[in-house]
């Protein structure tokens, strides 16, 4: 099991499902003072009953006063970040046959500004610990393996990883002066209450647990591009690198063997 070192502030977004709750176990049984975000006060409570490092700081990140309220109750009892996680997500897949423009704002909502509006709270809290004198601040983000490869129904899910991790790389670029590191998590299928939506086949699907694991191992090394399980990763970069044509037809192999399947059972 993975260790994060030292005993830092974290802030943490999405903490109540899926590999966010595996993180926010993981992160407070290790002491580490970690502020538990998601939009149900009630499930965050429960998740940090029995810690005394655990801060509960229910908003919903589509709320762009929301997110600074919690950033202010953040920093009045933290004084500054160690760490930036944002894990808060949302997955919707669209069926271009009946174009819902609803669909694709919905998924960008959460998953782009969303992102954008936490990173804008959060960021001065990195520079305060920073400034401080502190270990040297980290924000970090959960996009997607989808990020790296088009593929179909996943125009909203998938552009929206893309742009958060085009966002998160650049910005790494200029904050790399300011002595903020930046690393972008991109984890292949993992079981959580949004996967089991899922219609289709999921290789390599990784349990939470595991999840968190990875994660906690690249952000200990501050890894720039957290990406697992490697070999499902790997495949995925390789493919996304395809020329286009190639790619084409990858997606509508893919498409077809998933109709098929659907065909089948019914």
């Amino acid at each position: 099991m993975t260790v994060l070192s030292g005993q830092r502030r974290i802030w943490l977004t999405g903490a109540t499902s899926g590999i966010g709750m595996a993180l926010a176990r993981r992160l407070l049984a290790q002491g580490h003072r970690v502020a538990l975000s998601a939009r149900r006060r009630e499930a965050l409570e429960t998740l940090a009953r029995g810690y005394p490092n655990a801060l509960v700081v229910p908003c919903d990140i589509t709320d762009r006063e929301a997110v600074a309220e919690a950033a202010r109750d953040i920093d009045a009892a933290f004084a500054g970040l160690d760490l930036l996680l944002h894990d808060a997500g949302t997955c919707e897949y669209l069926d271009a046959r009946d174009f819902d423009l609803a669909l694709v704002e919905r998924v960008m909502e959460v998953n782009l500004h969303g992102a954008l509006k936490v990173v804008d709270a959060g960021l001065p809290l990195l520079r305060r610990a920073r400034d401080a004198g502190g270990t040297r601040p980290l924000l970090a983000a959960v996009s997607s393996a989808a990020a790296y490869l088009p593929l179909p129904r996943a125009e909203a899910y998938g552009a929206s990883k893309a742009a958060l991790s085009h966002f998160l790389e650049s910005l790494r670029i200029d904050l790399a002066g300011e002595a903020i590191d930046v690393s972008v998590i991109h984890p292949g299928f993992v079981e959580t209450p949004l996967t089991a939506r899922n219609d289709f086949a999921m290789p390599m699907r990784m349990d939470a647990e595991s999840a968190a694991d990875a994660i906690l191992a690249g952000l200990e090394r501050r890894s720039l591009d957290v990406h697992f399980p490697r070999r499902f990763t790997y495949l995925i970069k390789l493919l996304g690198i395809l020329p286009p044509a190639v790619r084409l037809r990858l997606g509508r192999r893919i498409a077809g063997r998933r109709r098929a399947t659907q065909a089948g059972a019914r």
